[in-house]
């Protein structure tokens, strides 16, 4: 049993608090460090605000991100009809970029040449804007989507020490209404059955990076019901950053293993929970790849987009999974 932390910030009378959170505190991280630690620990805390979208005819996912020493963006959309992906990315050295601490109630937005991306979070709907122009690789993306803050999943706030740094994640899921355009095709959300999946970071990552991560979501009867699913180095103590989403709330999961089910690149993936609540098959259709190599920093990352299939299980119940849109990604890096 997981006793939920009821406290309005991540630090208080400079002491974090580890654990899993009722409701998304305000978190400024740095409040627990004094003098020199804590520029150490701003410059190695990556800060990004990032959604995925939930739609069958199509696969999107869109990030700002604070790297300290750069900001950058990135979006992208795959047709499965025309099989056709659009990818776009902007970054800047050392450039200014704000995240509230407190995102439940503010504003963020990327703009640079031919590229705009903003979140606006309000007590009632969370909206995300995207004005991005057509470039020599990538067809022009344009859109609003309206996301329903009084039927979204509770959060899955978490909030642990990692082996050589600490984590703190916030991810809610919201029905979304709108439309996404990417060059001629127009993509319209149903909000009773296409969702955007909030994935909010504050970590101090340790320079070794190693995890997986995936997730999805579907309509069940009375809600929503999905999984956040994540398998990375973590101490025995702490909570580690994966959950059940049901009607009835969030419940805490742990023990995710990942196996792929072959060599090629695209190869399906078996995803497992030691206790059995998940045993899903992801089966990609594509992927986004990104690969770096600078000698004292080196990443090496892809997200498949494709779907998932099995069972999930929670609240007293459990729901078939049956091609429910989804991604999984996998991050090896020195950062």
């Amino acid at each position: 049993m997981v006793t939920l932390l009821d406290a309005p910030r991540l630090v208080e009378d400079g002491q974090r608090h580890y654990g899993r959170f009722q409701r998304t505190p305000i978190a400024n991280p740095f409040d627990a460090d004094r003098g020199p630690a804590r520029g150490f620990e701003w410059f190695r805390t990556k800060e990004w605000v990032g959604f995925t979208l939930s739609h069958h005819d199509m696969f999107c996912s869109m990030i700002i991100q604070d790297a300290k020493y750069l900001a950058s963006s990135e979006l992208y959309v795959y047709d499965r009809a025309a099989g056709a992906l659009a990818q776009h990315a902007v970054n800047r050295l050392v450039h200014p970029l704000h995240l509230s601490d407190d995102i439940t109630h503010s504003r963020c937005a990327f703009i640079a040449s031919g590229y705009r991306l903003g979140y606006s979070f309000d007590t009632d709907m969370v909206t995300i804007v995207v004005d991005i122009d057509e470039t020599p690789t990538a067809a022009a993306v344009h859109g609003r989507l309206d996301l329903d803050v009084a039927h979204a999943t509770a959060p899955l706030v978490v909030s642990a020490q990692l082996p050589g740094g600490d984590l703190y994640t916030n991810k809610i899921v919201y029905p979304a209404s709108g439309a996404i355009a990417c060059g001629d095709r127009q993509f319209v959300f149903d909000p009773a059955r296409d969702f955007a999946i909030l994935d909010e970071h504050k970590s101090h990552l340790p320079y070794r990076c190693d995890w997986t991560w995936g997730t999805f979501v579907q309509p069940v009867e009375g809600g929503i019901a999905g999984a956040n699913l994540a398998q990375r180095p973590c101490l025995p103590d702490q909570e580690e950053e994966s959950c059940i989403w049901t009607p009835q709330g969030v419940e805490a999961l742990s023990d995710i293993a990942f196996v792929a089910l072959g060599e090629d690149e695209d190869a399906p993936w078996q995803v497992r929970s030691a206790d059995g609540r998940v045993d899903v098959v992801f089966t990609p259709e594509g992927h986004k790849r990104v690969d770096t190599d600078l000698v004292v920093a080196q990443m090496h990352y892809a997200q498949w987009f494709g779907h998932y299939n099995g069972k999930l299980s929670g609240a007293g119940a459990t729901w078939p999974v049956q091609g429910v849109p989804g991604v999984l990604e996998k991050m090896q890096a020195r950062l």
